[in-house]
Parts: structure tokens; sequence; C-alpha cells
């Protein structure tokens, strides 16, 4: 019969306790740029989607098909082995020579735009829930169409796509632990590297499956107390008290 000795003290020895520490910092600011590279791209191209302009659609409507159907390891892989190899052999030598965390700097980017592809569409969601007496209500009182979207629109569809974006916010969060992937040492990936000279799995693991849950616990009731002050009477809400 196998026998396993648990040592729950391998998770503050030194230097191990440093390096979990370090790597949740890592999962949260990876996870927080990454969100607002997502949240300032996934605007752009749910507007280009809902904007008169055939071109303008195409465009969005091609990028959310593009990075929301290829899996977030894939565009990983991408960014990180095969990207490089496509600028020019000068650059590539500098970008390996002289970028200190690529590992790190390519998963924010593409933890971002594939979090992007799908911000779009929970936000496009919101929009297109507006109720149109809005948009009339808006122009009745002087609003050009760009004050209409920037005042009255964007605010109104934003709180409507909050729970969704919670979610979004939570898969972001989640997808970071992909970013070992490639080297970045966040809470995984320091578990892992942990493990690999402790032989201690079952406790790094199960720390770092702790880390995720109390977080995105944090995360849900946080956002769950903002929704209740952004609800707007009359729609449907979510099932908490």
């Amino acid at each position: 019969m196998l026998h396993y000795d648990f040592e729950w003290s391998v998770l503050w020895r030194y230097p191990y306790g440093g390096m979990f520490i370090q790597g949740i910092w890592t999962t949260v600011h990876l996870s927080l740029f990454s969100w607002m590279i997502a949240i300032l791209l996934g605007l752009t191209v749910c507007l280009c989607r809902m904007t008169p302009l055939r071109a303008a659609r195409f465009l969005g409507g091609a990028y959310v098909e593009l990075f929301r159907n290829i899996p977030l390891l894939v565009q990983l892989f991408f960014w990180y082995f095969a990207a490089p190899s496509l600028l020019p052999r000068e650059l590539e030598l500098w970008l390996y020579g002289n970028v200190k965390d690529l590992g790190y700097l390519v998963a924010v980017i593409a933890l971002g735009t594939y979090t992007a592809a799908r911000v779009s569409e929970a936000i496009r969601s919101g929009l297109l829930a507006v109720p149109r007496g809005q948009y009339r209500a808006a122009h009745s009182t002087g609003l050009s169409g760009g004050q209409t979207y920037r005042h009255v629109v964007l605010p109104y569809a934003l709180r409507i796509s909050w729970p969704l974006l919670t979610t979004e916010f939570l898969t972001c969060f989640k997808n970071s632990a992909l970013a070992m992937t490639i080297g970045v040492l966040e809470t995984t990936g320091t578990a892992a590297y942990v493990d690999s000279f402790t032989f201690h799995g079952l406790e790094t693991t199960t720390a770092a499956s702790c880390v995720y849950l109390a977080t995105s616990g944090a995360v849900i009731l946080t956002m769950s107390r903002i929704e209740k002050r952004m609800r707007i009477p009359g729609l449907i809400r979510r099932g908490y008290n």
C-alpha cells in the first residue's frame, strides 16, 4: 500500500514561502494587466461591430471569430514561439536578448487579446439589450450620436453586462495559469516548480487551488455588491440575496 508523508510546512519554509507569495502576486498583476487590455480592446471591437460602416463590422466580427475560436494555449505558443520569428532578424535578436520578462509580456498580450473577444460579445449583448426608447430620449434632448453612446447607451449597457463581465474577469484570472507553459512563475507555475524540488505536489497544488478558490470568492462577493448598487429596476437580476 502506498504511503504519503504530508509536509505542509513546505508552503512557508524558506525559500518556498516567499516563492509562493511572489507567484500569487504575479497572478494578480498578470490578470489585471490582461483585463485592462481586454476591456479597452473589447470595447473598441464591440463598437466596430455596432457601427454602420461595413468594413468596421467585418473587421470586428473577424477579430471575435479568430481569437474566440483558437484555444488560448495555442495563442500563447504562437505569440511566444512563432510571432518573434516573423520580425526582422535584428529585432528578433534584440527581443530575446533585451526583454527580461518576455514570457510575462507575451502572457499579458495573449491573455488580453483572447479575453477581449469574449468581453466584446458581453458588452455587445448589453448594447443590444438597451431599450430603443433610450436612444430616442437622448436624441430628443439634442445629443449627437456619439454623445448618446458616451453618456446614455454605454453606461446603461455596462450595467446590464456587469454579471457577464464579472464572469469574464474570473475566466481571465483562472486562464492566467496557462502562462506557466511559457515559463511564467505565477501561482500554478510556482506550485509545479516547488513540487519539482520537494516532491510534495499534493500540498503545493492544494495551496494553489485554495488561492484560486479564495480569490474567486472574494471577486464574486465584491462584484455582487457592486452589481446590487448598479442594478437597473425592472431588469432581470442574478439569483442571489
